[in-house]
């Protein structure tokens, strides 16, 4: 579904991702952890294009991304992204905020938007929710209303850069129990995140990175079961953040 061959990129004399290959099978959830800083929310936007890349090769279900022919709108259409503050349009209703991209980027027609959106407000719990504009719902209810419009665009993998980590701790149960939901129903996941739980419960892969590069790319047993065959600097972070 997803392949990355040597992706490289700059900004400017900086060199934030060093020759980054992986690939994603159908159905895979994969999560990408390790440092701040390390390159792992640049990865993710690489993948549909949200970030140009100077070097390398990245293709979805099939698309080259580099091949300049390539519709970038209508490739990003078919990959979800939620992000770590939403990006919900706050003067829009719920509802308007679920269909504006399917009717302008989908051209479906407005009931068509609004039925298929609606069908994935209720999937995530907030049905009741429809008619009140983002600012009045919590964080966790906003991030899950962001997963439902990502979800009604009907994309072929969904991406999440760090969706839990600008909520309370209370509100990041709710917003999981989604992800941990779509991943039982075979969706292609690729997420960004320090939600270890979330890792070790759903995930098929660990891809940990440091400083630009993908150090360790393994399954989650090889990952978390077998820390004496980590790299020094995957086994350093581990032992942090499992103490927590």
């Amino acid at each position: 579904m997803i392949e990355l061959q040597n992706v490289s990129k700059w900004y400017g004399d900086f060199q934030v991702l060093t020759d980054c290959s992986t690939s994603i099978k159908k159905g895979e959830v994969v999560v990408i952890c390790g440092p701040s800083g390390s390159g792992k929310s640049t990865l993710i936007k690489t993948i549909n294009a949200l970030e140009p890349f100077q070097a390398g090769e990245i293709s979805v279900d099939g698309i080259r991304l580099h091949d300049p022919k390539t519709n970038l709108p209508k490739l990003r259409a078919r990959v979800g992204m939620v992000f770590q503050h939403f990006e919900l349009f706050p003067h829009l209703s719920i509802t308007e905020n679920l269909t504006l991209a399917q009717i302008k980027v989908l051209g479906r027609s407005t009931e068509e938007a609004r039925m298929h959106g609606l069908k994935y407000l209720e999937r995530v719990g907030l049905s009741s929710q429809k008619d009140k504009f983002p600012g009045q719902l919590s964080g966790g209810q906003q991030q899950r209303v962001a997963i439902a419009r990502a979800l009604s665009m009907d994309p072929v993998v969904m991406l999440f850069d760090e969706p839990t980590s600008a909520l309370d701790p209370e509100m990041v149960g709710e917003v999981l129990d989604v992800m941990v939901n779509l991943a039982h129903e075979g969706m292609t996941m690729c997420c960004v995140t320090h939600e270890m739980g979330f890792a070790r419960k759903v995930s098929n892969r660990v891809i940990f990175m440091d400083q630009g590069r993908i150090i360790e790319d393994c399954s989650k047993d090889e990952f978390f079961g077998n820390p004496d065959a980590r790299s020094v600097r995957a086994k350093d972070f581990l032992s942090k953040i499992l103490a927590n």
